[in-house]
């Protein structure tokens, strides 16, 4: 499995490098990423609104676009900030602040680890379906998954890596709110600051969100029977079929490429013809005349 997604990925690398005006796309791509995680957290908006300017939203949606709006923002920022910074809770915190900048969260500490407990699931601690490790743990618990990250003492493929610090960053859920829109973004940003990808090209939220009980399932099972290999075993479909689907996507874009220059090509030369055409009919009709 660690081998086909590791194939997978690479082709996905290779198309991001063919596929003309690939930014254009990237930037497609973090849009429908940041409405799918923002989704999978209870936003309720589709991809034409979220590319529609804020005026234009009906009042009552104005808050969750502003969600999504943010998660774009952090993407961008965080992508431009790893050319001169590492991954870490400083990145982390930075990413964040963006993302939870808007109104109703303020009381949500933005850019700040929590210092208060939360929970997963129920209406309080006595109903909760998981309770992550006490406030006082995060900022130990998070420079351990710093340190972890940048080990390079142990070998652990980058795959690898990257579904263990996921499953990490998701239980010791440092933040009050956010915790899962920036842990999936860790993954992507993970992948380009190590080389993986040259693009941040792979976002698994769509895979998650058909998937999502099977997701929490997968990451309950490390928490209570220590069952590291169920997680990394999603985790490294979700790869390989999210890297599939890009490279399917990337592909019809270089078809359509192609099709659309053999229209313009057969356009000039109907377009020739038609000039010849008209020449020799006004040197007919002057001859005529003459």
């Amino acid at each position: 499995m660690l081998e086909n997604a590791t194939k997978a990925l690479g082709e996905l690398n290779a198309f991001t490098m063919i596929v003309p005006n690939i930014d254009i796309f990237i930037q497609m791509h973090i849009t429908k990423e940041a409405n799918t995680s923002s989704k999978i957290e209870g936003t309720k908006t589709e991809i034409d609104e979220i590319l529609t300017p804020k005026e234009q939203i009906n009042p009552e949606k104005r808050d969750d676009w502003q969600e999504v709006r943010n998660y774009i923002e952090a993407m961008n920022h965080a992508i431009k900030e790893l050319e001169k910074l590492p991954i870490s809770t400083r990145l982390i915190k930075n990413i964040h602040k963006i993302l939870l900048s808007s109104v109703r969260v303020e009381a949500k500490q933005p850019g700040e680890f929590r210092q208060s407990q939360n929970w997963i699931g129920g209406s309080s601690l006595t109903t909760a379906y998981f309770i992550p490790p006490h406030y006082n743990e995060v900022n130990p618990l998070m420079n351990d998954w710093e340190m972890f990250l940048h080990n390079e003492d142990i070998f652990v493929p980058h795959l690898i890596k990257i579904a263990i610090a996921h499953y990490q960053f998701e239980t010791i859920h440092p933040f009050l709110d956010g915790n899962g829109r920036i842990g999936r973004l860790l993954i992507t940003l993970y992948l380009v600051s190590n080389g993986l990808l040259k693009k941040p090209s792979l976002y698994l939220s769509s895979f998650i969100e058909q998937n999502k009980s099977v997701y929490y399932e997968a990451l309950t099972k490390v928490r209570t029977n220590n069952d590291l290999n169920h997680w990394i075993k999603f985790f490294l479909e979700a790869v390989t079929m999210t890297a599939n689907n890009g490279v399917k996507t990337f592909e019809s874009i270089l078809s359509l490429k192609q099709e659309m220059n053999q229209l313009t090509i057969n356009f000039g030369k109907k377009n020739t013809k038609r000039q010849q055409t008209n020449g020799a009919f006004i040197s007919k009709t002057n001859y005529f005349y003459k």
